[in-house]
Parts: structure tokens; C-alpha cells; sequence
């Protein structure tokens, strides 16, 4: 039995243990309309559409309602939904970092391409890199909060053509994923091209374009496969991460203890579970489209795999180092320059200069 000092001792124990986890009875009454990503894509209906519509009403006890949608349901191209967050039109949204790096180009820094060769290495990268964006997310978008960075599955290379290797996409019209990823392309001898996601399939059947850039799943999904011939299955357009965001306003309407209950179910069951399934979207991505191993999400194709090379990793290093990290540093302040060589560099080793 206890003696008296023992329990007030364990009784102090349990009152911080509590003050560090908000329960649902502490959860304010209250409703975020959230407007996701592609709607046809897994990351949407597999983890965002689940997270929102069902998880944070349950967790919260009830008190808070949602009401879910897709920046492509509202016809909206995805690349605006931070500004519409930013004057408050959108409460919660969730779009690849790489469509709004004309807003802010700091968001480039996150995911250069094949900087992160693998998911273990793309993880510690984003983990390093958030409070940069928070930072970055807070002065762009009028006080927005960094809520999760979730990736898609590894951005690779769809071709209409026949290529053996990297250095066969010279001379090739690519479709990239983002900025930094044409730049790239435009260093390897390709042309990079801007086109909406949706037109891919029709550009390449059509010839208008050679290539194509997107993860392995998401082209399986939206049958790139029926269209293209050769798969290059490394990271070329990096992992096209998503950034989950909040407005300011709604921000700091929250309590403290609705905040960090928040942080903690977004961290716990939405970016846990997307970055432990990355790895295995990616190879089961490759596998459907390839026929080359299981897939359990329908008929395979037979895409050639290509594979890589050792001077396919020496001209992506040299390729980073003497253009990209460049042409990115002079695009951005000095500070942000630091802040990326102390934190992303020192995961990947990789150093940025002006």
C-alpha cells in the first residue's frame, strides 16, 4: 500500500503525464473543411479521404466535423490551393510542394530530383527540412501552419520511345513534375514540358511528348501503361511530396490542446502510415506495370524496365551539384540557402551555394 507521499507523488505523475495529451473531452467544438489532392489517385483514397473524413470526427469524440473534397472536384489545377488558403477561401488542404514553388520557391528545396534515392533517405529529408517549411509556409501564405509532408510513391520515367539508360532521354520532350525536375531534364540533353497531369496519356499517345514523369502507382492507376513502352524506375522527378497546411486563421482559432492533438493524429495515423506503404506503392507500382512481380490491383502490363546504371548516379550527383542546388540558391535568399545546407545537407551531404 501506498503511504501518502507516494500517492500525491504518483497523483502529480499522472496530472503532467495528462497536460502532455489533450483528451477528446478537451478537443474544441469546432469543423475544418479540408480540399485534398487527385481524387483518383491512391494517397487520396487510401489515407487523405479516410484521415478526414473519418478518423478525426471519430478520434475527436465528435466534436469536430468535416467536410472533404479534392482540388480536382472543385476544378482547380492544384497549384493555387495555398493561395486560396491564404485568403482564407480554403481552411485545410493537402497539394505536391512542387506546384507551388512559383509562390514559394523555397518548397524546391524539399525534393530535388534523386537527391533521395530511397524512402528511408526521402523521410529524413522531409523530417529535417519541416521547419524550414513552416517557416517558408508562415511568410507565404499569411501565417499557414505545416500540418504533415507525405510523399508519393517514387517519380519515375514513362517513355513512349525505346531507352536503355538516363543519358537516352537527350533529345527527348519530357513531361516533368515540377521546376527543378525540367531544369534536370534540360541538363540530361531532354526537353522539359508543362502539362497538367490529366493530358499526359493523350500527349503521349498523340506523340506530343516522348516521356513522362509521375510515381509508379499513380501512372498504373491512371493507365500511362496502355500508352507508354519503357520504364526508367529511379526517383528522376524525386517523390513529389504533399504538403498538408492549415490558414492562419484557423490556426490560431484552435486551443493549444486542439493543436497539438491535431499535430499528433496527423503525425500518428496519416504520415506514419503513408511514408511505411511508400516503399511498397512504389514496388507493386513497377510490378503492375511492368508484369514483373505481384500486382494485386488488376491486370499487369508489359512495360520494359530499364535499369540503372553506375554513370546514370554519377551524372545525377554531378548534374545536383553543378546546376540544380545553383540555379535554386539564386532563386531564393541567402538564409533559406543555410537553412537547407544545416538541415537537408546534412542528410544527403550535398552542399548548396549561390
Amino acid at each position: 500500500m501506498m503511504n501518502k507521499n507516494q500517492v500525491c507523488a504518483a497523483a502529480t505523475a499522472l496530472t503532467l503525464l495528462m497536460a502532455g495529451h489533450a483528451t477528446a473531452q478537451d478537443i474544441d467544438n469546432t469543423s475544418f473543411s479540408y480540399v485534398g489532392s487527385w481524387s483518383s489517385l491512391s494517397l487520396y483514397k487510401n489515407f487523405e479521404n479516410p484521415f478526414w473524413s473519418n478518423h478525426i470526427p471519430e478520434a475527436s469524440g465528435g466534436n469536430i466535423s468535416t467536410n472533404v473534397t479534392t482540388f480536382d472536384q472543385m476544378g482547380l489545377g492544384g497549384g493555387e490551393v495555398y493561395r486560396l488558403m491564404a485568403r482564407n477561401v480554403i481552411e485545410v488542404t493537402s497539394t505536391v510542394a512542387d506546384y507551388a514553388v512559383q509562390d514559394a520557391p523555397e518548397l524546391e528545396g524539399l525534393d530535388m530530383p534523386m537527391m533521395a534515392p530511397d524512402v528511408e533517405t526521402a523521410r529524413k529529408v522531409a523530417e529535417a527540412y519541416w521547419p524550414v517549411l513552416d517557416e517558408a509556409f508562415s511568410e507565404r501564405f499569411d501565417g499557414a501552419k505545416v500540418l504533415a509532408v507525405a510523399p508519393y510513391p517514387s517519380q519515375v520515367v514513362f517513355c513512349n520511345a525505346e531507352i536503355s539508360s538516363l543519358s537516352d532521354l537527350a533529345g527527348k520532350k519530357v513531361r516533368a513534375s515540377g521546376r527543378t525536375t525540367a531544369e534536370f531534364l534540360e541538363a540530361l540533353g531532354a526537353e522539359g514540358i508543362t502539362l497538367n497531369y490529366s493530358e499526359v496519356p493523350g500527349a503521349l499517345q498523340r506523340g506530343v511528348i516522348d516521356c513522362a514523369v509521375t510515381g509508379s502507382l499513380s501512372g498504373y492507376s491512371s493507365g500511362w501503361y496502355e500508352v507508354a513502352t519503357h520504364l526508367y524506375p529511379l526517383p528522376v522527378g524525386g517523390w513529389d511530396h504533399v504538403v498538408t497546411a492549415m490558414n492562419g486563421k484557423k490556426w490560431q482559432s484552435l486551443s493549444a490542446d486542439t493543436q497539438e492533438w491535431l499535430l499528433k493524429e496527423l503525425k500518428e495515423n496519416y504520415e506514419a502510415k503513408v511514408w511505411a506503404t511508400a516503399v511498397d506503392e512504389t514496388k507493386e507500382g513497377i510490378a503492375c506495370l511492368t508484369g514483373e512481380g505481384e500486382c494485386s490491383r488488376g491486370e499487369p502490363g508489359n512495360m520494359v524496365l530499364v535499369q540503372a546504371t553506375e554513370s546514370d548516379f554519377k551524372a545525377v550527383s554531378r548534374h545536383l551539384e553543378e546546376k540544380l542546388l545553383p540555379n535554386w540558391a539564386d532563386r531564393v535568399d541567402q538564409r533559406w540557402v543555410d537553412r537547407w545546407n544545416e538541415t537537408i545537407g546534412s542528410v544527403t551531404g550535398l552542399k548548396a551555394s549561390k
